[in-house]
């Protein structure tokens, strides 16, 4: 995949959906609005099979270190149409098989037959409708990001549609009224500005995640990384930093986060693969848990038991 240039087929290896762009560029960032002692510039995009890998790690993230770390999302413009394509596909079915790969390297369910049955054009309208959802409520905004990703890669659903995006803002408590306002409004303005915010810091591809304390030279995390490379990133910018002890229950898990991968459950409950499967499993068995079934994996919910 040396030569491959076209964003959409990210590199597997190295964990990088990546954009024609210089070196990323090291400049001090300031001061964190929320106190904490380390900030991460997060930039992303809806469809990024990579961004949707590193989910795991995130999580468990913001489960240990969030008291000391306030992340910041920025969208990064992945795919701004099918006119520029190379790197061998010029058309969506070319990237179906790469979904279908990257899922599995991954071990994070991804069915690549969406761009087979209800390809997308564009990641900006997407991405346009998430800063529209910051506009609102960056905690919800963060839902609705979860929620359109779980439905283009499991669901096999075009999330330019407005009917997605739509039923996804209700779904995180936002007001789809508000949404689709803001979405044809100030929301452009701020999708463009991240755009230009990622070209003046080098952003080259997503995920990206800068990690910095105002005073010391940023440190980045490039690319589908161990969870390790995240916690070191914050333990040397903040040596101090407090680890929270997750508490690994399921029930706890899934008050955390509404839906759960098999993957996702492995790393924040510390259970094994094969063991959180056999978990997961004996949870629905017993009509605890939903389970989602997809071509390359499982998405599993805590079951509303007054339905």
């Amino acid at each position: 995949m040396k030569d491959n240039k076209n964003p959409l087929l990210c590199d597997i290896e190295t964990g990088i959906c990546e954009i024609p762009a210089g070196k990323l560029t090291e400049t001090k960032q300031g001061i964190n609005p929320d106190n904490k002692p380390v900030k991460i510039i997060y930039f992303t995009d809806p469809i990024c099979s990579s961004c949707w890998g590193v989910e795991p790690q995130l999580r468990k993230l913001k489960l240990e270190y969030g008291n000391e770390v306030t992340i910041e999302y920025h969208m990064g413009g992945l795919l701004p149409d099918w006119s520029y394509n190379s790197g061998g596909i010029s058309k969506p079915s070319d990237v179906a098989h790469h979904w279908d790969e990257v899922s599995k390297y991954y071990d994070m369910p991804i069915d690549g037959d969406v761009w087979l049955e209800n390809p997308l054009n564009s990641s900006y309208p997407p991405s346009i409708a998430f800063k529209a959802a910051q506009i609102q409520n960056e905690k919800k905004a963060i839902v609705f990001l979860r929620i359109i990703r779980e439905m283009v890669f499991l669901e096999k659903k075009n999330i330019e549609k407005w009917e997605h995006l739509e039923t996804a803002a209700k779904k995180a408590g936002l007001d789809p009224i508000q949404l689709k306002a803001d979405f044809e409004g100030k929301a452009k303005e701020l999708f463009y500005a991240d755009l230009e915010m990622g070209k003046k810091l080098g952003v080259r591809g997503f995920p990206t995640f800068i990690f910095s304390n105002g005073t010391s030279d940023p440190i980045t995390v490039y690319g589908f990384k161990p969870y390790s490379a995240f916690e070191d990133s914050v333990k040397k910018l903040y040596p101090t930093a407090a680890k929270t002890k997750i508490d690994s229950s399921w029930i706890s898990l899934f008050h955390n986060y509404s839906t759960l991968t098999t993957r996702e459950f492995s790393e924040l409950s510390g259970k094994s693969r094969p063991e959180s499967e056999k978990h997961l499993q004996s949870l629905a068995d017993n009509n605890e848990l939903h389970k989602l079934v997809t071509k390359n994996g499982v998405l599993w919910s805590k079951k509303d038991i007054t339905k």
